[in-house]
C-alpha cells in the first residue's frame, strides 16, 4: 500500500480548508477516498465534562455518533486513550472488548478489524482515532495502524482547538449540576432551558434520587432570578403542626415557645425561587392555604393579621402519583391545576444505563479532589457490573456505592468487582429441583405483571396496554394472582 498520495493529499488540505473544524471531517473523507475503510471517527475528550465523544465521522449517521460516547477505560477506544497506546482488533465480533456503542455494525455478519491510535499534543491525550477495516493478517494491520499514528499526530493541532470549543460548547447545554448526555437527559436540559426564563410554576417527578432537587437548582442558576434567595423545605420532613410556621412564618406569641418573630419561606424565598420537595405529603388543610399563597401571592404569617404580598417563582416535586390522589380525593384538584404548569419528568437511573460511567467518572473525581487523592478508575469487571445493575435508589445510590467502594480500595486507585457491594455482585441461584414448566410461566406472568403496575404506579390502562392485554383480562389475573393496584400507588 502507498501511503504518499494520501499523506500528500492530507497535507494540502490542513492548508485549504478555512475552518479548523472541518479540518477533521476533511481528513477522514480523505482517508475514505483512499483506503478501503467502512466507518472512521475522531473521538476527543470534553475538557469540561472528561466525556470522550465522537467529534467527526465517516459512515455514521447523527443518532449513531450521539451514542458513540465513553469515559476513561470503557472499550477499545476508552482504553486506547487511558493508556495512550494504539489497538488492533482483528475481529470485532470475537472481541469482548469491543462494545459497538454506537450500533452501527452487524457483529454477526460483518467480519472486520477495528483499528484505534490515540491523538497526542505534547504528551497530552485529546482523543483517538479510529477506523473500520477489512479483516486481514496482523503484519498489514499492522502497518495501516503506523499510518493512522502519522495521520493522529498530522491532525493533534485541529484536535485541540476542537476540545477547546467543545468545552465552551458544554457548559451552554448542560445546567449546572447535571452530568449525563443519554437522549432521556437531553431532552430533560432542553425542557429545563425553556421553562427556566419564564415564570411558569414548575413541577418535577421522579423517583427518590434522581436528582428533583438538582433540577430545581438548575431552573434558579440559569432564571432571571437567579441572584434571589434560592429556598428549599422538604414537606414530607416537617410535622404537621409545625408546617404552616415554616411556610408561611409566626408573630411572637402566636403559640407556646414563639419568643420572636419568625419569617416563613415564602418570606426568605421573596424575589427568588421556592422549591418544595414532596409536596404529595401535605394535608388537605395545609393545601388549602397554599393554593391561596399561590393564586393571590398574599398571606398572613401565624398569629398575625398584616398581609404580605411575595414574588417567589414556585417549583415543586413528588415521587407520588398525583393524578391518582387526585381521583382518591388526598390531593386538592385545583392545587394540581395550579402547580401542573410544566412538569418535567426526571428519568431513573436504570432508563440512562450510558450515564452511568460518566456519572461514576464525576463521583470519582470529585472524591479524589476533595481527598487530594490520585484519581480513581474502573476496571473492566467493575464497569460491566455498575452497568447492568437496576439502581432502584438512582443516582444518590450510585454516589453512596462509589463512596464505599472507594474507602474499601484503600491505597488501590482501581475500583474491582470485590470492592463493589454484593447486590451488584449476586449471581442468580440455580434451583435444585426446578419448578413445573406451568409454575415457571405463571411466576414469569405474574413478574411481568407486577413490573407493569410498578413502572405505571398502579394505573390499570396503562399497565394493560404495556402488556398488550384488555384493561378487564389484566383485572382478571391480578385476581388470580391476589394483587391489586392500591398496592403500587402506595409503594410509589
Amino acid at each position: 500500500m502507498d501511503s504518499l498520495p494520501l499523506l500528500h493529499d492530507l497535507a494540502l488540505s490542513m492548508h485549504e480548508v478555512g475552518d479548523i473544524s472541518a479540518t477533521l471531517t476533511t481528513a477522514l473523507n480523505l482517508m475514505a477516498a483512499h483506503l478501503p475503510i467502512k466507518r472512521g471517527s475522531i473521538v476527543l475528550i470534553s475538557p469540561h465534562t472528561n466525556e470522550i465523544r465522537i467529534e467527526s465521522s465517516i459512515g455514521l449517521n447523527k443518532d449513531e455518533e450521539e451514542r458513540g460516547r465513553y469515559v476513561k477505560g470503557e472499550g477499545i477506544t476508552g482504553r486506547v486513550i487511558e493508556s495512550g497506546k494504539p489497538i488492533i482488533v482483528s475481529n470485532i465480533s470475537q472481541d469482548p472488548f469491543f462494545l459497538n456503542k454506537t450500533k452501527s455494525r452487524d457483529l454477526s455478519d460483518e467480519s472486520l478489524a477495528f483499528l484505534c491510535v490515540p491523538i497526542i499534543v505534547q504528551q497530552d491525550i485529546v482523543g483517538a482515532l479510529s477506523v473500520d477495516y477489512p479483516s486481514t493478517d496482523t503484519h498489514s494491520l499492522q502497518n495501516i495502524v503506523q499510518l493512522l499514528e502519522i495521520i493522529a499526530s498530522l491532525l493533534g493541532h485541529a484536535a485541540m482547538e476542537t476540545q477547546l470549543r467543545m468545552a465552551s460548547r458544554d457548559q451552554t447545554t448542560n445546567p449546572p449540576g447535571f452530568i449525563g448526555h443519554s437522549s432521556a437527559m437531553r431532552h430533560v436540559y432542553q425542557l429545563i432551558h425553556q421553562v427556566a426564563q419564564s415564570q411558569a410554576t414548575v413541577l418535577l417527578f421522579g423517583e427518590s434520587g434522581t436528582g428533583k432537587e438538582v433540577c430545581a437548582r438548575a431552573i434558579h442558576a440559569i432564571s432571571p432570578r437567579a441572584n434571589a434567595p434560592f429556598i428549599s423545605l422538604n414537606c414530607a420532613a416537617i410535622p404537621e403542626s409545625l408546617i404552616e410556621s415554616e411556610l408561611f412564618g409566626h408573630e411572637r406569641g402566636a403559640f407556646t415557645n414563639a419568643h420572636t418573630m419568625r419569617k416563613g419561606r415564602f418570606e426568605l424565598a421573596n424575589h427568588g425561587t421556592l422549591f418544595l420537595d414532596e409536596i404529595g405529603e401535605l394535608s388537605l388543610l395545609t393545601q388549602a392555604k397554599l393554593l391561596r399563597v399561590l393564586q393571590n401571592s398574599t398571606f398572613e404569617r401565624i398569629g398575625g393579621m398584616e398581609t404580605h404580598r411575595v414574588d417567589v417563582r414556585i417549583v415543586c416535586a413528588t415521587n407520588r402519583d398525583l393524578p391518582a390522589m387526585v381521583e382518591e380525593g388526598s390531593f386538592r384538584q385545583d392545587l394540581f391545576y395550579r402547580i401542573h404548569v410544566f412538569p418535567i419528568t426526571l428519568p431513573p437511573l436504570r432508563e440512562r444505563p450510558d450515564d452511568i460511567l460518566e456519572l461514576c467518572h464525576h463521583f470519582m473525581h470529585k472524591f479524589a479532589r476533595e481527598n487530594h487523592h490520585q484519581p480513581f478508575r474502573l476496571s473492566s469487571e467493575a464497569m460491566d457490573l455498575l452497568q447492568h445493575y437496576a439502581w432502584p435508589g438512582n443516582v444518590r445510590e450510585l454516589e453512596n456505592v462509589l463512596l464505599r467502594s472507594i474507602l474499601l480500595a484503600g491505597h488501590e486507585t482501581t475500583i474491582y468487582p470485590h470492592h463493589l457491594p454484593q447486590s451488584l455482585r449476586k449471581e442468580p441461584e440455580e434451583c435444585a429441583s426446578p419448578l413445573p414448566l406451568s409454575v415457571q410461566v405463571e411466576n414469569l406472568e405474574k413478574t411481568a405483571i407486577i413490573n407493569a403496575l410498578r413502572k405505571q404506579q398502579g394505573r390499570l390502562c396503562h399497565a394493560a396496554t404495556m402488556l398488550g392485554l384488555t384493561e378487564r383480562v389484566l383485572r382478571f389475573k391480578m385476581q388470580k394472582y391476589g394483587l391489586s393496584y392500591k398496592t403500587f400507588r402506595q409503594n410509589r
